[in-house]
């Protein structure tokens, strides 16, 4: 399936070792992941924030006291997708340590998995709704060059 029309707003927060997360996610990068997993247009902001900003979010929003991977703030899904993702770099770069694999792989699994939340994918529904949406994130990831991420 070709991406889709996005248009994205990329943001880095103010937090230890952002510059080289920076580096590793150029606009154009995950414009691709992203435009890539969408089934309709979309207007969608990608937020990289540090520990201390993604477990207020968390915390605000989902009254987690934790940071998390990926918080997906999904506003419309028809006729535009418009969203806000919110990925917690520290918490990206642990869990892509811990399950041995590319950094790089983990933000591509997850900006994907955000972008499927925002069009109604939720894993949390139900095993057949889990196995769906796992289904597509492995097809469309192995269709941007990434293996199996489960």
């Amino acid at each position: 399936m070709p991406p889709a029309d996005l248009a994205l707003d990329l943001q880095f927060g103010r937090f230890a070792g952002a510059a080289r997360h920076q580096a590793l996610l150029p606009r154009a990068k995950v414009q691709r992941w992203v435009g890539f997993a969408l089934q309709r247009p979309g207007e969608i902001a990608v937020r990289i924030v540090g520990e201390d900003e993604g477990r207020a979010l968390n915390a605000q929003y989902r009254h987690k006291d934790y940071a998390t991977n990926v918080l997906t703030f999904d506003y419309t899904r028809e006729p535009v997708v418009t969203a806000d993702l919110v990925l917690c770099a520290p918490v990206v770069e642990r869990e892509a340590h811990e399950q041995g694999k590319p950094l790089v792989a983990h933000y591509a699994h997850l900006l994907v998995h955000g972008t499927l939340h925002a069009q109604g994918y939720d894993h949390e529904t139900g095993e057949r709704d889990a196995l769906e949406m796992e289904a597509l994130e492995i097809l469309l990831l192995g269709a941007l060059g990434f293996p199996d991420p489960y």
